[in-house]
């Protein structure tokens, strides 16, 4: 009996290794997977501050614009 109960325990200390094994190489690839996505998170932080930079001015300019298209109209209205 102690040797069905060796082999038994032998049995179950290598399933626990075998699923061990499979979950270390799902989290390794999930640690992968964080790396790839940080980086690509990255680029487009990177892009939206870009277009951010490009924006401010062109929203200046349309305020300025609307200011000019209102003194525009009332020197229209004036005429």
């Amino acid at each position: 009996q102690n040797v069905n109960e060796y082999v038994a325990a032998f049995i179950a200390l290598k399933q626990k290794m075998i699923d061990g094994d499979r979950l270390l190489t799902e989290y390794q690839q999930k640690c992968t997977d964080i790396l790839y996505f940080s980086g690509k998170i990255s680029a487009l932080r990177c892009q939206v501050e870009q277009m951010l930079q490009k924006i401010l001015p062109l929203e200046k300019c349309q305020e300025e614009l609307g200011f000019l298209k209102a003194e525009l109209e009332e020197k229209k209205v004036c005429l």
